[in-house]
């Protein structure tokens, strides 16, 4: 009786690993809006940045601007506690931020903005030409409100974050206020080849 413990012991415990091991092979599913199949993201050729020399990093990108009252510092926040939470894999993403306010945004007022929130963000700039065609390779609404007292605007613009792949591919979109949480999970498995 004592052996036959033993062997229902051992028996449970393999069936355990078997089945752990077959849950942790299993694709990741992605929590944003996945693009099925994923397509080659369109290149990004601002100052000193390319996006195709990002190969090998996973990009998380959005579209804002620096006086922005909400939806960017919201989203920078979210950005930077995605970082803190990936650790050391943070090394393997390139995070980017790329004005729609170019007439406020210089490239100094950028690289501060960003970097109050985490020195490792870009903040990308360029000409109205350059910034309208990757505005539009990538969908972006944006629009200048009129100017209130003092001269002051705000700019409507879409919301949404962007995914691009090791290989350069653009993989998801992420609506504004997805979790932090699915944002971790979806960056670790595209890190981890997982999905």
């Amino acid at each position: 009786m004592h052996r036959s413990f033993w062997l229902l012991v051992i028996g449970v415990l393999t069936g355990l690993v078997v089945a752990i091991t077959a849950f942790s092979l299993q694709p990741h599913a992605l929590r944003g809006s996945v693009i099925d199949p994923p397509i080659p993201a369109p290149e990004i050729a601002l100052g000193d940045f390319r996006l195709s020399e990002q190969r090998g990093k996973t990009v998380l990108l959005f579209f804002g601007y620096t006086y922005c009252p909400d939806v960017c510092p919201a989203t920078l926040g979210e950005m930077k506690q995605v970082l803190k939470g990936l650790g050391a894999l943070a090394d393997r993403v390139t995070p980017v931020f790329i004005t729609v306010d170019p007439q406020r945004d210089t490239p100094e007022k950028l690289a501060g903005y960003t970097a109050a929130f985490d020195p490792r963000i870009l903040g990308l700039t360029g000409s109205l030409s350059e910034l309208e065609s990757v505005w539009q390779a990538y969908g972006v609404y944006r629009a200048e409100q009129p100017a209130g007292k003092g001269g002051q605007y705000l700019v409507d613009h879409s919301a949404r974050l962007y995914l691009i792949d090791p290989q350069g591919n653009l993989r998801v979109t992420y609506a504004f206020g997805t979790p932090v949480e699915d944002l971790l999970s979806d960056i670790k498995a595209i890190i981890r080849n997982r999905r």
